[in-house]
């Protein structure tokens, strides 16, 4: 009797927390639908899609596993404004020299759902945005060795 209602409770608050939309960010926002930051370790595990900003709808640049991150990072690279990027990510002016888009963040849990834990990426706001008036973090992740 008392294992059916511990199943029993542990159905109902399934079941509640489903209804309430307790769910990981990964589908708020168009970049986490396309796996933008994703680790990776080729091009075709990278999805493809469109940029939809305001009224911009145009086809992006096929995403491409940067492989100069460790664990890879699924994103385009050589934006040259936050409107070639995915809605949910911005285009950032990385040291190394080179423009991506990268996944915007609250903190570190909104960039590791798509990363192992080897190769979790960080959300920081100390980076360069190529529109310098963002107030924003974004993921970054580890560089390569």
């Amino acid at each position: 009797m008392q294992t059916r209602f511990v199943r029993f409770l542990v159905v109902s608050a399934l079941a509640v927390a489903g209804l309430t939309g307790c769910s990981d960010h990964q589908d708020e926002s168009e970049a986490n639908r396309q796996g933008v930051g994703a680790e990776c370790a080729a091009n075709n595990e990278c999805q493809n899609g469109l940029v939809e900003r305001e009224d911009v709808v145009d086809a992006v640049e096929q995403q491409q596993c940067l492989t100069e991150f460790s664990g890879g990072y699924c994103g385009i690279k050589n934006c040259q404004a936050h409107s070639d990027c995915p809605d949910g990510s911005l285009c950032v002016a990385h040291d190394n020299g080179s423009n991506y888009c990268f996944l915007m963040c609250i903190d570190k849990e909104d960039c590791n759902y798509h990363r192992s834990a080897d190769n979790q990426a960080n959300c920081v706001s100390s980076i360069v945005f190529v529109d310098d008036s963002v107030t924003s973090k974004a993921c970054v992740p580890p560089s390569g060795s």
